[in-house]
């Protein structure tokens, strides 16, 4: 537990000196807050941007709350995951690239709490972002366009959260298992091109971690069934597990290539 405990405090340490806890949760935030003002002052930036046609006229769609909630929680799935993914694929493999590792592995470490400790940063500061892009959406679109029922929110945020540090944990373990570019398309073909294609074929089953996000959203509408919510979140919670004992075995495995 004390080795745990101080490798922990040197990824916090160098995730502030690296300003990942400043700058990530700012472009949670920024997307956030873009959808409810874009949409909202819309009419006013096509008017100030001038050059249209004469006579012409634009209806915008009258949109609810939980639109707005829909599109930011689109733009942290399309940019957000991804600025994540970059920020934390070279976590084991570009320690072992550098030789920063060799100053671990010169002494008896326990590779389990290492992995643990670089995960439970990355998932900690995952989400604070994830918290900061909502509290930014919400409150942009409580004020501009209206409220939802503040318990089902929290639910949706806190299954955005699971789904985040499940990312999180299969990033750091390809970081683990692989050299940094090798991860890093892995990484990026399981987690985005897996939402794009479960958006494009997923009608065709009701259970898979890529659905997590938007069944988190469905509970502010009352739209999904929990029998497959909870399923679909077990299933999460089962390969975030997996993924974890799978990174601790690789960073363990790939510790012999480190020249010390």
């Amino acid at each position: 537990m004390q080795q745990f405990n101080a490798l922990l405090l040197k990824e916090w340490r160098d995730s502030w000196r690296s300003f990942k806890l400043i700058w990530i949760p700012l472009v949670f935030l920024l997307l956030g807050v873009s959808d409810p003002l874009m949409n909202y002052f819309m009419d006013d930036i096509l008017q100030a941007v001038g050059n249209m046609p004469e006579g012409f006229e634009m209806i915008m769609p009258e949109l609810k709350p939980v639109d707005l909630l829909a599109a930011s929680t689109g733009q942290f799935q399309l940019i957000g995951i991804i600025v994540l993914i970059a920020a934390y694929i070279g976590t084991f493999s570009r320690e072992r690239q550098n030789g920063t590792a060799t100053l671990l592995y010169v002494r008896p470490i326990s590779f389990r709490a290492l992995f643990l400790s670089k995960w439970v940063v990355a998932s900690i500061v995952a989400v604070i972002s994830a918290v900061a892009g909502y509290a930014g959406s919400m409150y942009y679109t409580a004020l501009l366009y209206g409220t939802v029922d503040w318990l089902k929110f929290f639910a949706m945020v806190g299954t955005y959260c699971v789904w985040l540090i499940f990312v999180m944990a299969l990033t750091i373990a390809m970081s683990a298992a692989f050299q940094t570019a090798v991860a890093a398309t892995i990484t990026i073909v399981l987690i985005p091109f897996g939402l794009l294609i479960d958006q494009v074929i997923g009608g065709f089953w009701e259970i898979s971690p890529w659905k997590l996000a938007n069944y988190g959203l469905a509970l502010v509408t009352d739209s999904v069934l929990m029998k497959h919510y909870w399923w679909t979140f077990g299933f999460v919670v089962v390969l975030m597990v997996a993924s974890m004992m799978f990174g601790i075995v690789m960073s363990k495995h790939n510790s012999s290539k480190v020249k010390i």
